[in-house]
């Protein structure tokens, strides 16, 4: 469960055929462990449906609950006082 935690905080918000496939385990386990990881408040999922070539994809999009990634290198727009 720890590795698809620390995959979500490397690659941000994903559906959980992406971390599937992107870890290379089954839809089946991914699925188990992110309702476990849900069920302890560690992860937020919500479903959704997408439209990829016209093609309907349903799935779960899952997150980090209360991560926020560090700020990407680069310049900053100046915040106003």
């Amino acid at each position: 469960m720890q590795e698809i935690l620390q995959y979500l905080k490397d690659h941000g918000e994903r559906l959980d055929s992406e971390i599937a496939a992107g870890m290379g385990i089954s839809l089946e386990k991914v699925s188990s462990q992110l309702n476990e990881l849900a069920a302890k408040g560690e992860v937020i999922m919500c479903r959704t449906t997408r439209y990829t070539d016209n093609k309907k994809v349903e799935g779960m999009l899952c997150r980090v609950a209360g991560y926020i990634p560090p700020a990407s290198p680069g310049r900053k727009p100046k915040t106003p006082m």
